[in-house]
């Protein structure tokens, strides 16, 4: 590990990017503005905290046998800011009357199996780390957090946002985050951010595709599909297949994610657009994985994951340097006369890096 991923921190990451929060906060409609308002309070407190408090967490040297088996434990925030909460499901215990508990329970769940199946992780930091999480946080929160230990779930305000647990690919999303912390540790701004944030769309597309058995081409390819409320205009916060498409609503405004460098967002908002401008890498991926065909994970998900973890990627890597070791790492293990090859040249190609 390089001196500059030894000294970052970890970075407070939400799946509700705040410029759409801004929007709704402006909204006529009080309720929804005020809720918006909360939520984008809440998170700037977090962040700050996230910025002041903690140091980066490196995954532990041990020569312990690590256990195939997730370690799950899911609290009960109760509606207030303070966390963990009151435990109310630990691994292996019976189902909760709480719906919401046994969907973050089962995410999980989803995430460890896909990262240890698919690539051989032991959770989150490759040592076993137990999975916690927080469901019922706030008061008409709208949004989801990895906070660099663990996953916190808001319940949204039930108009415009439904609760976070519905979509496995935002929880997937969010754990992501944490793969990324104690990986290449990419730094929250400007292109390493938006890479940061595709890593997190990237897994969690897979991780949704995988607990329901999709190929690449049954996928939706859809991020937080059914999170929105049934008045919203749009069918999820992003799209992986068309940036740009996920919704157009009065209240949330359009997805403003290009698909393309043509289009790539210039702006000193949200960490440099860093969800913004994320829709570029995450188009390239889709384009590889449908290229390639059959289970995502199996060989474009591996090529993304070779890269990620490859120790070659820097904390400010840009899409450039994402994309030459990508095409590196799928050389490195599929050859560069393959299918593989050929689908990252054509994809990055297509989005303007090639």
């Amino acid at each position: 590990m390089d001196a500059s991923h030894a000294h970052r921190h970890p970075v407070f990451c939400t799946v509700v990017p705040p410029h759409l929060l801004d929007k709704i906060a402006r909204s006529e409609n009080t309720r929804r503005a005020d809720a918006a308002q909360r939520t984008l309070e809440q998170d700037s407190f977090l962040r700050t905290r996230r910025r002041v408090t903690t140091v980066r967490g490196i995954a532990p040297a041990s020569a312990a046998p690590v256990s195939d088996e997730p370690r799950r434990t899911v609290y009960d925030a109760q509606h207030r800011a303070r966390l963990p909460g009151k435990k109310v499901r630990g691994e292996g215990e019976a189902a909760s009357k709480d719906a919401t508990v046994n969907r973050a329970y089962a995410g999980l769940g989803a995430t460890y199996e896909l990262f240890l199946k698919g690539f051989g992780r032991h959770s989150i930091d490759d040592s076993g780390l137990a999975l916690d999480a927080s469901v019922h946080y706030g008061e008409d929160y709208n949004n989801a957090f990895w906070d660099g230990q663990q996953m916190v779930f808001g319940d949204g305000d039930g108009d415009l946002f439904l609760d976070f647990t519905v979509a496995v690919d935002v929880i997937g999303h969010e754990l992501a985050h944490g793969v990324t912390q104690y990986t290449a540790n990419l730094e929250y701004h400007g292109q390493s951010g938006a890479l940061n944030e595709s890593m997190s769309d990237v897994f969690g597309s897979l991780i949704k595709q995988y607990s329901l058995g999709q190929t690449a081409e049954d996928a939706d390819w859809l991020i937080g599909a059914g999170l929105l409320g049934p008045n919203v205009s749009g069918v999820a916060l992003r799209s992986m297949k068309a940036p740009g498409t996920a919704y157009d609503d009065d209240e949330l405004g359009k997805d403003p994610q290009p698909a393309t460098m043509d289009d790539y967002v210039d702006t000193a908002r949200d960490n440099g657009g860093v969800h913004i401008n994320s829709g570029i890498p995450n188009h390239a991926f889709y384009l590889v994985a449908t290229e390639l065909g059959g289970k995502a994970w199996e060989r474009a998900g591996r090529i993304w994951y070779d890269t990620l973890t490859g120790g070659e990627l820097a904390s400010d890597a840009d899409f450039k340097d994402f994309a030459r070791l990508s095409v590196a790492a799928a050389v490195a293990r599929y050859g560069d006369g393959g299918a593989e090859h050929q689908a990252l040249q054509k994809a990055w190609s297509t989005v303007g890096l090639g």
